[in-house]
């Protein structure tokens, strides 16, 4: 069976690690590394909450824009990637929100590979019997 690490591709397992750093080094030094990341969690949970909603509705926009311009056949690199540069705005973001709450991007896989061949409405029907 795999294991949590064997399922993180290295970039996400290094961005949590820097992130991860980050956050350790305001704690430990109570002063702001010179940092966005530092800066987010100096700020606390209200201002990483506001980065993830806002970067979601960005990458709502743009999956938007992509299907628009799919469905007049007037696809773009351009819009393809910043589609894929939303959703990247979006995942970096959400593992600063899991490093805020001391957890990883190993853990939402765990997660994943737990749900793995189980249908999505199972899944979901066994979380509201709980």
């Amino acid at each position: 069976m795999s294991t949590p690490e064997d399922l993180t591709k290295p970039i996400l397992k290094d961005l949590a690690d820097v992130i991860a750093s980050r956050k350790k080094a305001l704690v430990e030094g109570g002063q702001i590394p010179a940092s966005y990341v530092a800066s987010l969690f100096a700020k606390g949970d209200d201002a990483i909450l506001k980065k993830v909603a806002e970067e979601a509705a960005e990458t709502m926009m743009a999956a938007k824009d992509l299907r628009h311009s799919i469905e007049n056949q007037q696809k773009s690199d351009e819009m393809t990637k910043a589609f894929i540069g939303e959703v990247a705005d979006l995942w970096f973001h959400t593992i600063v929100l899991l490093a805020q709450f001391n957890l990883r991007p190993e853990d939402v896989l765990s997660e994943l590979k737990r749900r793995e061949g189980v249908s999505g409405i199972a899944e979901k029907a066994s979380r509201s019997a709980k």
